[in-house]
């Protein structure tokens, strides 16, 4: 048999290590597995800024791979793949924020634009417009496109913790964790609802289809730049309605 991933008997692997514990199956399953860290690491690196080194991001999705495949149970009904791309998501996301990489000015500017979005669609009761947030802001429309574009690096924390639509790690989870979890997905739905038309289509493209920036501006007709802004704009949207949606059980 030839040593191709795609040759590769994978059931029969994971029953193999599972039993043995072996190093060498181990790094073999790590092996096969691979790719899932490029591309969950490829969808996190295209908010971050270039200044950090994006084989350090992928070096610590890969001990998040390690460690799925360490905890990961077999006789469990849910696929090894959603599994693991938590474990390297959060990995990769620790790392991030061991390096504090949002400079205080910048942080600053980010939440005041949050803060104004937040107030002003509170009082309008609706989804604010560039006019309107450029207005509060007193800022131009030019300047509010640089500000949302800087913001964009700023978003992809929250939003991995927002935005999450795995399924429950066993069959057996406890019923209050199974009711949470489908509640907090139909709050999201309701949050995604309630934004514009584009940044809807933007969301849904990429967290549930799963497409890249550079892919959804080639269904769209618009530039790779112009769907990060609305990425952007839609995750901060979604921010401050799940937090007027805390407020009313608070």
């Amino acid at each position: 048999m030839e040593s191709d991933a795609k040759d590769i008997d994978i059931i029969g692997l994971w029953k193999q290590y599972k039993a043995s514990k072996s190093v060498e199956l181990r790094n073999r399953l790590a092996e096969y597995y691979l790719p899932l860290v490029k591309i969950v690491g490829g969808r996190l690196a295209v908010s971050l800024p270039p200044h950090l080194d994006r084989d350090d991001l992928l070096s610590s999705g890969f001990f998040g791979l390690m460690d799925a495949i360490d905890r990961f149970d077999i006789t469990r009904n849910i696929k090894f793949e959603t599994y693991a791309g938590v474990r390297i998501r959060g990995a990769m996301i620790d790392y991030l924020r061991s390096k504090d990489w949002i400079p205080v000015t910048m942080r600053q500017k980010i939440r005041r634009y949050e803060q104004t979005v937040y107030r002003l669609e509170t009082e309008l009761g609706r989804s604010a417009t560039d006019n309107e947030v450029a207005e509060a802001l007193d800022i131009s429309l030019d300047e509010l496109q640089i500000l949302v574009s800087q913001c964009n690096a700023a978003t992809i924390i929250p939003l991995e913790e927002y935005l999450k639509t795995d399924a429950p790690e066993a069959v057996d989870a406890n019923p209050a964790d199974t009711a949470e979890f489908f509640e907090l997905k139909d709050t999201l739905a309701r949050a995604i609802d309630r934004l514009p038309e584009k940044e809807r289509t933007v969301v849904s493209l990429y967290y549930y289809e799963e497409l890249t920036l550079k892919e959804i501006s080639l269904i769209l007709h618009l530039s790779e730049a112009r769907i990060s802004q609305l990425h952007t704009k839609a995750i901060f949207r979604m921010r401050n309605y799940l937090a007027r949606m805390k407020e009313t059980f608070y």
